[in-house]
């Protein structure tokens, strides 16, 4: 798949079917990370000073998307476009979370 396609399926999920789905990005973003807060800080794994923004949380899920390339099956094209859009989400949280 070439970069531009990559770009562009990534683009229309995240601007179309992801959003009429899960909402506003930043809302469920941030949603995700006080969950993720929540239970880390349960599990005595969390500061109180390093808390998870809307920001970490689509950082964090692209890594998972990264891991899911290293994990030895079949390549996976979904997996570079969710990467793709993964960065596109959390560089407009950055914007709003910083």
């Amino acid at each position: 798949m070439r970069a531009t396609e990559t770009l562009s399926l990534a683009l229309n999920l995240v601007d179309g079917e992801r959003a009429r789905t899960h909402g506003d990005k930043f809302i469920n973003h941030s949603r995700i990370a006080s969950l993720w807060n929540a239970y880390l800080a349960n599990a005595g794994l969390l500061r109180e000073d390093s808390a998870l923004d809307a920001t970490d949380v689509a950082l964090l899920m692209l890594l998972l998307k990264v891991a899911r390339t290293q994990s030895g099956g079949a390549h996976n094209d979904d997996n570079y476009v969710d990467m793709a859009g993964y960065a596109g989400v959390a560089a407009e949280t950055a914007a709003i979370d910083r």
